[in-house]
């Protein structure tokens, strides 16, 4: 492959790890927050469930207008609005001040979230967009793999405000690479016709796509499993398994690690096999793996080693459902590439937040209920790609949708 192909896999990873980043950096902190703001641990989840909440609403918006307005022009207004959350963060002088900049750094980083998934768009289909989707998720894994780990050396040396400070920087590197190694993807030719009028159409047809919807639910019961791990993860591991927050990074990372390795094998996996039976395999797996931890939890196996392990093979093969799921969902809408990530990334960020509002509700301080919330998940994923896999493709739009 090229070298370009390689670059630009390189800056859109790094773009849109910088959400991710934002959440995984402070993971170690967050009990830390609520003893130096003097807030409850529901609270301090809320810090993160509203930055899910917003990044789920926000894409809604970046996706269309960056279909009618270019790919770069709102990747730097997300940034930037993203640094004035992350400053706001930093000096919050109460955990109310830091939900509600938490929300406008969400509405911020959704850009670089839902935007490089359009461009993998633009440019590739097929096998080649799979190849590049998973050079992206590599170098994308750069966030939950160092993040956590360099979060906490942060937090120890200097207090987990400047976590914020960090990745208000991060986002400002990422203006720079934006500016000098990206080229626009959405030429002016083609945004002719590309209006808020064809965009609430454009969303009209996605929601009547069955076939896309359940790709999209797959992939986003899928990844909401590991959201779901995010939200409670640093309180069993830290509090119930008593880890400190350096051995918490570590754990957490190896989740990545699995996560990040088995997606690099998607293209070569979909050429041979075709992605679709990439993604029934790699969600029976998944299923079958959580229905094991969770009769093992259930049972009484409290123990971390267990936890870890099986945690580390779920994982991995999330890792091929989430960028297979993403191509096959894409392929057939390239006209309206940037509606359909919005529309991609928000029902998979909203079903986010819901598990981990659902597995919050129960969080009792055992592992118990977030390996039943995260086996719910996987369960559903599984039902999800049997029944949309055996449904017939829709003809591909070669313009956008009109009324």
């Amino acid at each position: 492959m090229p070298a370009k192909f390689y670059r630009i896999a390189v800056v859109l990873g790094l773009l849109s790890a910088i959400g991710p980043f934002a959440i995984d950096m402070y993971l170690p902190a967050l009990p830390t927050i609520g003893e130096d703001l003097g807030a409850s641990t529901a609270a301090v989840q809320m810090s993160l469930l509203i930055f899910f909440l917003a990044t789920a609403v926000g894409q809604l918006a970046v996706g269309p207008i960056s279909d009618m307005a270019g790919r770069k022009a709102p990747l730097y207004a997300g940034l930037f609005l993203f640094m004035i959350g992350g400053v706001g963060a930093a000096l919050s002088p109460s955990v109310e001040w830091l939900i509600a900049f938490r929300f406008i750094q969400g509405l911020g980083g959704c850009a670089s979230m839902v935007i490089p998934r359009a461009v993998v768009r633009d440019l590739h289909t097929g096998v080649e967009a799979a190849k590049l989707m998973s050079l992206l998720m590599l170098v994308f894994s750069i966030s939950p793999i160092l993040a956590p780990l360099t979060g906490s050396f942060i937090i120890d040396a200097f207090g987990w405000r400047a976590v914020f400070w960090v990745v208000t920087g991060a986002a400002l590197v990422a203006c720079l690479l934006l500016a000098t190694s990206i080229e626009e993807t959405r030429p002016a030719a083609a945004r002719v016709g590309s209006s808020l009028r064809t965009s609430l159409a454009g969303y009209r047809h996605l929601l009547g796509d069955r076939r896309f919807l359940g790709l999209v639910g797959t992939g986003g019961f899928a990844i909401s499993s590991f959201f779901v791990y995010l939200s409670s993860s640093s309180f069993i591991l830290i509090d119930h398994y008593g880890l400190s927050p350096h051995l918490y990074s570590v754990y957490f990372s190896l989740n990545a690690v699995s996560f990040f390795a088995m997606s690099q094998l998607t293209g070569t996996l979909a050429q041979r096999y075709g992605l679709a039976r990439v993604v029934r395999v790699a969600v029976a797996g998944y299923a079958a793996t959580m229905l094991v931890l969770l009769a093992l939890m259930a049972s009484g196996a409290d123990q971390l080693w267990v936890l870890a392990s099986m945690l580390f093979i779920g994982y991995g093969f999330v890792g091929l459902v989430i960028p297979s799921t993403s191509v096959l969902a894409m392929d057939d809408h390239g006209a309206i590439a940037g509606t359909a990530s919005a529309l991609m990334g928000t029902l998979q960020f909203g079903i986010g937040a819901v598990a981990m509002a659902g597995a919050g509700i129960f969080f009792d301080g055992t592992p118990l209920p977030m390996v039943a919330a995260i086996a719910v998940c996987a369960i559903i994923a599984f039902v999800l790609a049997q029944v949309t896999l055996g449904m017939k493709r829709a003809p591909k739009a070669v313009s956008a949708p009109a009324e």
